[in-house]
């Protein structure tokens, strides 16, 4: 683990080559070669660091796209007298309910398949209930008649429901019925209907918090409303004076500010006509309806760039600290020609020189141990000089303290 910890604390200049061996004739070119390596392998960590941030901030925030919900709606009949024949009433079971003349409306959604999509990017389609925040079908019919119940409401609980493809909705009756279907949309991010106040001025009708909030900002922007002196300030226009109630208003009073103008978004209505007395059409009919909702497919190529870019990055770090190895290897060779080469212009200087070293060394090594004045070599104790250096005075003052002390003591 500790090898490992220190690899990744390698820099940059642990691969750089050793400035006396790069300025040597014979090494130039290949030590200019390898120096321009570095400098693009520094930019190129550089734009995949930036990169790398863009992506886990992508991901952070779910990327989100905009899909068809197509809706049918379609009927069915029985007990109807077209369909009873020459039995009439008299096939009729009051009892069971067989025979009695009843319709059946179902409400069916599905996503549609995005084009051009990989078959390796597909995921399974959700539900047409994990579409829909609630629905409401409202049945134009007298009530006195049909005391049934002709409002229906299909509310999403707080538990956990099983997903459902539609919905289906069954009353007796054998009179023409006009329904209206009222559907309220789940949609990521949550949309907002905003109010004509605002909406006028930044041409956003319904959005996101976040996208009006970013209207606004593109607004300020381009008219040039931000306050040149405090830039916390924002200066208000003819169009922007009856929102801000005044001349200007501070920067992080902006989301409180749209928040008084956001309204829950307009619900999708749709009408159909139930006749029990013709035949039911063979093809249900259809809507188109945009839903906002988050990019799986997306999120999922990004999860595996993400993961590849993992195992690049553990191949990479494995080249670095071979690298690194080598680097580390051609300073050691380096001082090995350098101490060779001095050793053979002088060998005698270079013998007494390196003796004079390892004698500071010894010494060095010897002063952890409990001998006294060992650190200290000789020709500086000659000196005159040495004991008037600027720790002697106070090195003199803490011995006599203690000496003193350890006298009083006894």
């Amino acid at each position: 683990m500790d090898g490992v910890k220190a690899a990744k604390r390698r820099k940059i200049t642990d691969k750089s080559v050793p400035n006396a061996l790069a300025q040597l004739p014979e090494f130039a070119e290949d030590s200019h070669m390898y120096q321009s390596l570095l400098e693009m392998e520094k930019r190129l960590d550089w734009t995949m660091n930036r990169k790398k941030v863009e992506v886990q901030d992508a991901l952070a925030r779910n990327p989100t796209t905009a899909r068809t919900l197509r809706l049918f709606l379609s009927h069915t009949v029985s007990g109807q007298l077209w369909q009873a024949g020459e039995a009439g009433a008299e096939g009729v079971n009051f009892e069971t309910g067989q025979g009695i003349p009843a319709w059946s409306l179902k409400v069916e959604g599905r996503l549609l398949e995005l084009p051009n999509q990989r078959a390796r990017d597909r995921v399974s389609p959700r539900k047409f209930s994990t579409l829909i925040k609630r629905m409401i079908v409202e049945l134009d019919r007298d009530p006195t008649l049909y005391p049934d119940g002709n409002v229906i409401e299909w509310p999403r609980g707080p538990t956990i429901q099983q997903p459902l493809d539609g919905f289906t909705v069954r009353r007796t009756g054998d009179q023409p019925t006009k329904v209206r279907l009222i559907v309220y949309l789940e949609q990521t991010p949550e949309q907002y209907k905003v109010a004509s106040d605002l909406g006028n001025v930044l041409g956003v009708k319904e959005e996101s918090r976040i996208g009006i909030i970013q209207a606004m900002w593109n607004y300020i922007k381009i008219h040039g409303l931000q306050d040149k002196t405090d830039r916390r300030r924002i200066r208000a226009d003819d169009y922007l004076r009856p929102i801000f109630g005044g001349e200007g208003i501070m920067f992080h009073q902006l989301p409180e500010l749209i928040n008084r103008y956001l309204m829950p978004p307009d619900p999708v209505v749709i009408y159909y006509t139930i006749n029990p007395a013709q035949i039911p059409p063979e093809r249900p009919s259809a809507w188109d309806i945009e839903v906002k909702m988050e990019d799986t497919s997306l999120k999922n190529r990004i999860m595996v760039t993400v993961q590849s870019s993992k195992d690049s990055t553990s191949d990479l770090t494995k080249l670095d600290d071979e690298i690194a190895l080598l680097s580390q290897s051609l300073h050691n060779s380096h001082t090995k020609r350098q101490f060779l080469q001095s050793f053979a212009r002088d060998p005698a200087n270079f013998i007494q020189t390196w003796l004079a070293s390892q004698s500071r060394d010894l010494e060095s090594v010897l002063g952890s141990g409990p001998s006294e004045g060992a650190t200290i070599r000789a020709e500086e104790l000659r000196r005159s000089d040495f004991f008037r250096l600027p720790w002697v005075e106070e090195a003199v003052a803490v011995h006599e303290g203690l000496r003193l002390a350890s006298r009083g003591m006894q």
